[in-house]
């Protein structure tokens, strides 16, 4: 593989190549930041928390539950301590400012998925480019030396289709992480919903009952 790519360099794919390797550095920077935040920052299941939180307010008080979100580290801590942070005001004021943390929060579980969805359309273009300036200079060679050589002309279109062949292994393996990592971004997005959902729910109805 390492071949083929200082092929491509050196032959027709040119400039183009270090395109392609930069979309395999950013792309490699970007999955490993993604698997950081959504597999290991964000692995705390929200129902699971959720359950735990409405049994430390439950037994204890408010106050508990916040320090219990102080203590985790997980966007839907945060998000489950913006509506205890409210729960004396009402179902409005929770609701707002779940919204408002929530806001934060899901930008912080997209990052960097545009960028990677990006790779993925740019990386075979860049490709397909490399490819038609490596056949431009073969035939170009093939203008200058007056005759039709077989070798000339299947050496020049191998190094040409090495750009192709990069863009196409660049942007099939991003694809398919890209197409992973947003269903989990949209799985827990809907778990912390309902998570949010379900600690005002508690806070509304059941939690005032217990205090009597």
């Amino acid at each position: 593989m390492i071949r083929d790519f200082q092929m491509g360099v050196e032959g027709g794919g040119g400039f183009v190549m270090w395109f392609l390797l930069v979309c395999i550095v950013v792309g490699i920077g970007l999955i490993l930041e993604r698997l950081y935040s959504l597999y290991i920052k964000a692995s705390l299941n929200p129902r699971t928390f959720l359950d735990k939180l409405i049994s430390t307010v439950d037994s204890q008080n408010v106050n508990a539950g916040i320090a219990l979100c102080d203590k985790t580290p997980a966007p839907v801590a945060k998000i489950l301590k913006s509506a205890l942070e409210k729960a004396d005001l009402g179902k409005d004021a929770m609701e707002e400012m779940v919204a408002r943390s929530a806001a934060i929060e899901l930008a912080f579980l997209d990052r960097g998925m545009a960028l990677l969805g990006g790779l993925t359309t740019v990386a075979p273009f860049l490709g397909f480019l490399g490819t038609v300036m490596g056949m431009i200079t073969a035939f170009a060679a093939i203008a200058l030396a007056g005759e039709v050589e077989p070798t000339v002309v299947a050496s020049g279109i191998s190094t040409a289709l090495i750009t192709t062949k990069w863009g196409l292994m660049i942007a099939t393996p991003l694809a398919i992480i890209h197409i992973l990592f947003t269903g989990k971004v949209d799985g827990y997005t809907r778990d912390m919903e309902e998570a949010a959902s379900g600690l005002i729910d508690y806070l509304i109805e059941s939690y005032p009952k217990r205090q009597k």
